[in-house]
């Protein structure tokens, strides 16, 4: 096994070495501390070093998976160079590194866009944490089925929208004017009402305003859960799959 291949086998997740697995909680801990100050205001100094320390993660990680970006190919290893950079994570990882550019350097200008960047640095999790990736991939795999479900929750919403702004024409005695002043109001009552969120921001106040809220929010219970049991039976599907796989290398 050549250096570079072993180099890819330490940087791919989930690998069952302790120098992989040491890499993959290394990088998870860089992804940790790089979006941490997004949560505060003020600017500390301590922040610089977690921004420091986690930019410079992400530029070796870059630099390793772009050098090694051949090896999993036997075929065409000098056009996997050209095209690894624009790929979808590749992308990501570049855009995750330039704040720590515009902190080393202001003439980078990304300032305003810095924390923006930032927030990127929390899909690259995907990559090194497990279930979230598992979850992903039901999602693809499941994705027709899925679709079609939320394509009836939009229809659903619209529907149920389009009833309430027509039959809720009582004046709010709070506000003096009706309940939905814009078509707008109603699509984001009816949705509030599907997911069950029930801000309390807007409710009907006439009769037959509830009771179509009522009618609304039992339909829209059945269609959320749709979704839910679609994913957790993908999800166990997915976990036995590659449990049968991970049996079968071994």
């Amino acid at each position: 096994m050549t250096v570079r291949e072993q180099i890819r086998e330490i940087i791919e997740p989930r690998n069952e070495s302790i120098y992989s697995r040491l890499y993959d909680w290394t990088m998870l801990s860089a992804i940790v501390i790089g979006i941490l100050p997004l949560m505060f205001r003020g600017h500390h100094m301590v922040f610089f070093y977690f921004d420091l320390f986690s930019g410079f993660c992400f530029i070796i990680d870059y630099l390793l998976r772009w050098i090694t970006a051949d090896v999993p190919y036997k075929h065409n290893r000098v056009l996997a160079f050209l095209i690894y950079p624009f790929t979808p994570m590749a992308i990501i990882d570049l855009l995750s590194i330039l704040p720590t550019f515009n902190m080393l350097s202001p003439t980078f200008k990304v300032a305003r866009v810095s924390r923006l960047l930032r927030l990127l640095r929390v899909i690259k999790i995907i990559r090194y944490y497990e279930p979230l990736e598992i979850i992903i991939a039901v999602i693809r795999r499941q994705s027709r089925i899925l679709w079609t479900v939320f394509s009836l929750a939009i229809f659903y919403i619209f529907i149920t929208a389009l009833i309430m702004f027509n039959a809720e024409e009582d004046i709010n005695p709070e506000t003096g004017e009706y309940l939905f002043t814009t078509f707008f109001d109603a699509f984001y009552w009816a949705a509030c009402t599907l997911t069950t969120v029930g801000y309390g921001d807007l409710y009907p106040i006439s009769n037959i305003g509830r009771v179509i809220s009522i009618i609304s929010s039992m339909v829209g219970i059945a269609i959320i859960a749709l979704p839910s049991g679609i994913v957790t039976a993908g999800y166990i599907d997915e976990l036995k799959s590659r449990k049968d796989k991970n049996s079968e290398s071994k």
